[in-house]
């Protein structure tokens, strides 16, 4: 039998409404202000957004990401490092004990622990291109799922019920509060508005990473962290 060539997997095409009732670019998502309202429309990087989405990839990029997470610290000490007397605690024969030659024997308490933790290394290492194109792979997910949205933060000024009150227009609250954002964003009055609400993530652009993106339910940018992001992950500059 000859088999038939493999149909090439697409992200779903991104379908963005404007007020008008037009559609919007496959790359490209509309910009709102600090109150929340409509400012045009962002390009995004075809380069960034429009990669092939591997799940694969993104599984494995998580996978040595939270291992790398790990400190490898946890540590106890031997019954030759344990402190104690090297005495025979008594005599080899005729007490009707089982015989022993150590009080720091793992056996009593107090004594050294047998096959216990040691300081270790967990370290994963993934190459540069595959922590780029995995990247690459889970903002194109986002993309094709409708959940990035972009925001000019330069007008920002640092008032944490300013960004709280952007984020309940755009919706991504629930009754717990926020709906786990993730915000790219390096403006100053930014970081300090959103570190301090429950549910967002706050990165600059050159530390966005596959996990992040990922564990969150929505995307917002910053209108300046797209050429950021493109000089960090493409080379392009201005």
């Amino acid at each position: 039998r000859r088999k038939m060539p493999a149909k090439k997997v697409q992200s779903s095409t991104v379908r963005k409404i404007t007020k008008g009732g037009s559609k919007t670019s496959k790359f490209s998502v509309p910009v709102v202000d600090v109150t929340g309202k409509r400012k045009g429309s962002l390009e995004l990087p075809k380069e960034i957004f429009g990669a092939k989405i591997s799940e694969k990839l993104m599984a494995q990029a998580v996978r040595v990401y939270l291992v790398n997470q790990r400190q490898g610290t946890a540590s106890t000490k031997t019954r030759g490092e344990v402190a104690g007397s090297t005495r025979k605690i008594y005599r080899q024969k005729g007490t009707g004990r089982a015989r022993h030659g150590g009080i720091r024997a793992p056996i009593f308490v107090g004594g050294g622990i047998a096959l216990g933790p040691r300081p270790r290394k967990f370290e994963l290492k993934l190459s540069k291109q595959m922590r780029k194109k995995a990247l690459f792979s889970s903002l194109s997910l986002k993309l094709s799922e409708e959940k990035v949205s972009a925001v000019d933060a330069a007008a920002l000024t640092g008032a944490t019920r300013e960004v709280y009150d952007l984020f309940k227009t755009l919706k991504f609250t629930n009754k717990k509060g926020v709906d786990k954002v993730l915000f790219v964003a390096d403006n100053k009055e930014a970081i300090r508005a959103s570190s301090n609400i429950k549910g967002v993530r706050i990165i600059p652009a050159h530390s966005i990473n596959t996990y992040e993106v990922l564990n969150s339910n929505y995307l917002i940018l910053a209108k300046d962290s797209i050429q950021k992001m493109k000089e960090v992950f493409i080379g392009e500059k201005t």
